[in-house]
């Protein structure tokens, strides 16, 4: 019995030392109310359940800024973040003074620009904005960098007595519903929580943009793509004319090449877990990974996408 004690208890200190060894990382995602969180939480359970001694977990962020900047200074692994903010860090562009040492570990899906105006609002179009108090999004986030892009490809900002509010998802969201503002901005995949909710909630309309603004706008920031979302998506909500931007999983260029290779390997081995917990992940696959022209995936990422396109 003695001997079985023993043979049990270091059994158990074995254990206890494999799981206090366990690294603990962090993924960067946005607003519960958005897709970010909860395609980021798919994505950490998954990896947390599938790589040995790995442990991860969520953060709710102000989304993409925030998110590549923690990823640069190594505060977090991986960070879900608009193509167009990377571009700007690759690059040393917008917001970032200076070339930020980062790579895409894959794409997952495209990120949609909607403008929200209550379903009676005057407001037609970009220019109708003028004078108006809109959210352009929260400070740090994705939303805030296209919405202010597409308003100043426009000639729409400050100056033309806009009166801008930096709102989250659901102070956005809230804001619209209880007048406070008369416009909104939000950032996310088709079908995105925010939206569906107040459309359910309220009756409003998302600004059709007409192709003389798309088409302002493409010129200064080729990275986006016209999109037109159907009727049906939102409750109510009729067919508009908007901009995409495809979202990438933004990671430091110094990440370890093993852990790339393994995190894009069970990423795709169980995307259908993924998929069960965000639709829009159907779109995420090996041939979209590298949707994101201009930044370079990770060599680890791009090992393992190799040795699949090669079969």
């Amino acid at each position: 019995m003695k001997r079985m004690t023993a043979v049990v208890g270091a059994l158990f200190l074995a254990l206890v030392s494999m799981t206090s060894h366990a690294q603990t990382y962090a993924i960067g995602t946005g607003s519960q109310s958005g897709i970010y969180y909860p395609f980021g939480g798919a994505l950490a359970r998954v990896w947390s359940q599938n790589i040995d001694n790995f442990d991860m977990k969520v953060e709710v962020t102000a989304a993409s800024v925030e998110n590549t900047i923690k990823v640069v200074r190594n505060d977090m692994l991986v960070g879900v973040a608009q193509g167009n903010v990377v571009l700007d860090a690759y690059e040393g562009a917008g917001q970032f003074p200076a070339k930020m040492p980062v790579n895409v570990l894959f794409a997952l899906y495209p990120n949609v620009l909607h403008l929200m105006v209550p379903a009676n609002s005057p407001i037609q179009s970009l220019k109708d904005l003028k004078g108006k108090r809109v959210s352009l999004g929260a400070p740090g986030s994705g939303t805030l960098v296209s919405s202010s892009a597409l308003l100043e490809a426009n000639g729409v900002d400050s100056k033309s007595g806009l009166s801008a509010q930096y709102l989250n998802y659901t102070e956005t969201t809230n804001a619209l519903a209880n007048r406070h503002i008369d416009a909104g901005f939000i950032v996310g995949g088709q079908g995105v929580g925010a939206v569906t909710q107040l459309a359910l909630s309220r009756d409003i309309r998302l600004i059709n943009i007409s192709e003389e603004e798309l088409a302002a706008f493409i010129a200064k920031n080729p990275a986006y793509s016209v999109y037109t979302v159907p009727e049906g998506i939102y409750n109510k909500v009729a067919a508009f004319n908007t901009v995409s931007i495809w979202n990438v999983l933004v990671v430091n260029a110094g990440m370890d090449e093993d852990l790339a290779y393994k995190m894009t390997k069970a990423a795709f081995e169980h995307i259908d877990e993924v998929r069960k917990v965000v639709n829009i992940a159907n779109i995420t696959s090996i041939e979209n990974a590298s949707r994101l022209a201009g930044v370079p995936l990770h060599p680890g990422a791009q090992k393992y996408i190799d040795e699949v396109t090669a079969k």
